[in-house]
């Protein structure tokens, strides 16, 4: 079972992770887990108190991720030559570094024990100052070195003779040209030529317009000044180089000193992302015992609006180990037991708690039981997973355990289930363990009244505005105030004495006052459904017309005689003077039957064949005949 995400830790690792600075320290804050030993627990607490006073009395600290850093020296420990842009975040972490040592060394004032980290942290000045002084805006600095100074001055003024070349054949040469000033084109100073012009200009073609009409030519006065400065560009790049590669292995050197340097930040962000937490949380640091007792005053659920929490006082300890938490639904039960074992938690994390004060126990397993736990992909009822989870408590709980148990036994009958409450609860008791259970079930109850170490425990509830008041009492059982509420909430006062009757008997319904004077329930206004109705079959029609009715046919209301009954289709055949026709039975009306009109065995071919055929079906009736009879 997930025990963080179904109390909730999960969510309080989130909001903390968010607090750090660094990826490793939010990546161990994720890990985090409790605490077994009692020295290593104390120590985490102090760590967090100092943690909170350092940033309540200087700031937040001056803190950076430095996951970047760690590849950069990864990169100057093999030798490669590091960038301006990696050297520059070398000289930021190492500031950042100066900064921290001096916010730690300002802690040192009010004997805070965490300021003496600071002793562990080296800036490296002479390698932030010399990166400083040569590496400025992504980019080597002219001033880095005298010799790359000299470079880039000649540079400069071997590009300006460039231009100034250029100009001048512009000027001596007005009616070649196509424009009026020079450009550069593949790194080369050209002047724009008409092309008619191409001879009269002494130079190389560098380019041409896209018409065609005009060539980008440079003087042969610019190209010798233009070999001039590719050599002093190549002399810039050696020198830039040098610079860099002298850099990258000051940082190797430091390598060592900064890896310690970088831990050292990622610890610290650890530490001081607890002290940010306790603060943003108004928390407070709880003590700790091993004498198997929790005291939490004024304990909030520390996700909870602390605007609108409510406080909860919780007691369990020397001759109580569990309590059975009754009351009605929305009472606040399942976030009581959440807030005392989230609390506890934390407490165990070395980090603060959401109380007033507390003084909690260490324990070996945080085991529980929340929510329904249905899951349709491994078919488990809500049962079933209740079930589940509590064997697996059953078969770690001991005597150093604290488990939390919301609605158990719900999900079946409720005989049976109150039946396995009891026995669970009786194996609970024997391992020893701090258990907190919520339940609806009166047995339960009166269980806890005789069992020895357990008591019951009630929330509050206001009956006059149906809320709860989130409070919970301690030493007395609850009830669920289900009639109650349902009485309040307009449940008509026939429907309610159904139910008391069903829960306790015919006494009790005598005894029950209702506020409700509604006897039946209000009934409202819902839309109908419409239905179609059913068409009858073509062949429900089938004996509808008979052969030898008289029908009438519409809506030329001619008298036909029914020649062939109504098919498949709804289509019946009719004899008309002089034609027979097919009709849809929709457009007949029966005029006369055929039992009015002709004698019982009356031979019907008389009407409707012709002569003809009447006599090819006698001769084939007496003998063998090639004859055969025509359909119309």
């Amino acid at each position: 079972m997930d025990i963080e995400k179904q109390i909730e830790f999960d969510k309080v690792k989130a909001v903390w992770a968010d607090l750090a600075v660094t990826d490793w320290a939010k990546a161990k804050i994720m890990e985090t887990t409790i605490i077994y030993s009692e020295n290593e627990l104390r120590k985490q607490l102090r760590d967090t108190t100092n943690a909170r006073e350092l940033i309540e009395k200087l700031g937040m600290p001056p803190l950076q991720n430095v996951s970047e850093m760690k590849e950069i020296l990864l990169i100057a420990d093999k030798g490669d030559c590091l960038t301006p842009y990696q050297l520059e975040r070398v000289e930021k972490v190492l500031v950042a570094i100066k900064r921290l040592k001096d916010y730690l060394e300002k802690g040192k004032a009010y004997n805070n024990s965490l300021a003496y980290y600071e002793e562990n942290l080296d800036a490296v000045g002479e390698l932030r100052e010399e990166i400083c002084m040569k590496i400025r805006g992504g980019a080597v600095d002219d001033h880095a070195s005298k010799e790359l100074g000299q470079i880039r001055s000649q540079i400069i003024k071997c590009e300006e003779q460039m231009k100034q070349k250029a100009e001048q054949v512009m000027r001596a040469n007005k009616e070649c040209m196509a424009d009026h000033y020079c450009t550069l084109r593949n790194g080369r100073v050209c002047i724009p030529v008409k092309k008619e012009y191409k001879l009269k200009i002494s130079g190389s073609v560098i380019d041409k317009s896209s018409t065609g009409s005009t060539l980008f030519m440079e003087p042969a006065s610019v190209a010798k000044y233009y070999e001039e400065l590719q050599i002093l560009r190549i002399s810039e790049e050696n020198e830039v180089y040098r610079i860099l590669y002298t850099l990258s292995s000051m940082v190797a050197g430091a390598s060592p000193v900064m890896h310690e340097d970088l831990s050292m930040i990622e610890k610290l962000d650890l530490i001081l992302s607890k002290g940010k937490l306790s603060i943003d949380m108004d928390a407070t640091e709880p003590a700790v015992n091993t004498a198997r007792s929790i005291l939490l005053s004024d304990a909030r659920h520390p996700l909870m609006d602390r605007k609108i929490a409510v406080p909860l006082q919780f007691d369990i300890g020397e001759k109580v180990r569990g309590i059975i938490i009754t009351g009605p639904n929305t009472g606040g039960k399942t976030v009581a037991i959440k807030t005392v074992m989230l609390n506890c938690i934390m407490a165990q994390c070395g980090l603060h708690v959401t109380c007033k004060s507390a003084d909690i126990c260490m324990n070996s397993a945080y085991l529980c039981d929340i929510g329904d736990g249905q899951n349709l992909s491994e078919n488990l009822s809500t049962f079933s997973a209740h079930i589940t989870n509590v064997l697996e408590v059953i078969s770690e709980v001991n005597q150093d355990s604290f488990v939390i148990l919301d609605e158990m036994g719900s999900g079946t009958d409720p005989t049976e289930g109150m039946g396995i409450a009891i026995a669970i609860l009786e194996e609970l008791r024997k391992s020893g363990a701090i258990f907190l259970v919520t339940t609806h079930y009166p047995e339960v109850k009166e269980y806890a009244n005789q069992a020895e170490d357990i008591v019951n425990a009630r929330m509050t509830f206001d009956k006059e505005t149906l809320s709860p008041t989130y409070q919970m009492v301690i030493g007395e059982a609850g009830a669920s105030c289900a009639f109650y509420i349902a009485d309040r909430l307009g449940m008509p006062a026939e429907m309610l004495k159904v139910a008391v009757r069903a829960a306790y008997g015919e006494d009790a319904v005598d005894a029950y006052q209702f506020r409700n004077t509604e006897s039946t329930v209000v009934k409202t206004n819902t839309p109908k459904i419409s239905r179609t109705k059913k068409a009858k079959s073509n062949a429900d029609l089938s004996t509808k017309y008979r052969i030898g009715d008289s029908v009438m046919i519409y809506p030329e209301k001619k008298i036909g005689i029914v020649c062939v009954p109504i098919n498949e289709k709804g289509v019946l055949r009719v004899q008309l003077p002089n034609k027979k026709i097919w009709i849809n039975h929709k457009r007949v009306k029966l005029h006369v039957a055929a039992t009015q009109l002709y004698p019982e065995d009356y031979d019907f071919s008389i009407i409707f064949d012709t002569v003809e055929n009447r006599k090819k079906r006698h001769d084939m009736q007496r003998k063998y005949t090639d004859d055969v009879v025509e359909c119309e």
